[in-house]
């Protein structure tokens, strides 16, 4: 179905991206990377909950709780797959009230962390960034190297290092908790690696982007 549609749409002006999901119960995310499909949905397999492995650019990767856990996720999983370049989807459960259900807070910070991903997609030039785990000492950095940095550093006040080509960087280290900005400034790397220390508790976000 999916090669028909494409065959098809071939002819058109316009095309759409085709996707496939994981089947349910016991599908196989082999089947999804080989398929023809443009998009994909996984399933758990492979550490899309906990350490989502890094898109290589051959499909895009729509990492969907749905398909994962059914109803999960948190804070982490969200800023997680967004470092790694998958595109992450929350099923909110927030219209259960229709069946007898009441509204969750407990998903809020899944909530909030879509919105922050988005405002970070919206002010970093990602058409040109990729995830660049050998970069960070945290294995989770979005980058044009010499350009644009975004790194995510899940383990509370823990150093750690970031490969940075010689450049001036001005930096902003955002709280995903609190949802702010905490500190800004400018620093200048000399073409190795940095080290960076966040300047409150909790996980945290770097962004750097040369002046």
């Amino acid at each position: 179905m999916i090669q028909y549609v494409q065959s098809y749409e071939a002819r058109k002006p316009y095309q759409h991206p085709v996707g496939m999901t994981v089947a349910w119960p016991n599908g196989s995310n082999v089947v999804l990377l080989g398929s023809a499909a443009d998009w994909l949905s996984p399933n758990s397999t492979g550490g899309y909950k906990e350490e989502p492995p890094a898109a290589d650019g051959c499909k895009v990767i729509l990492n969907d709780t749905d398909h994962l856990w059914g109803l999960g996720g948190n804070q982490a999983w969200v800023w997680k797959s967004f470092l790694r370049g998958l595109h992450p989807i929350f099923m909110d459960p927030y219209q259960d009230f229709r069946f007898g259900g009441t509204y969750e807070s407990r998903w809020d910070e899944v909530r909030r962390a879509m919105g922050h991903t988005r405002t970070y997609a919206d002010k970093m030039p990602l058409a040109t960034m990729t995830p660049q785990n050998r970069l960070s000492s945290t294995q989770y950095c979005l980058a044009n190297p010499g350009s644009a940095y975004l790194i995510y550093a899940p383990v509370s006040k823990q150093s750690f290092t970031v490969q940075l080509q010689a450049g001036t960087y001005n930096y902003e280290w955002f709280n995903p908790t609190l949802g702010e900005i905490v500190s800004t400034g400018t620093i200048t790397a000399r073409g190795w690696r940095t080290s960076f220390r966040a300047p409150f508790s909790g996980d945290a976000i770097l962004y750097l982007v040369v002046t």
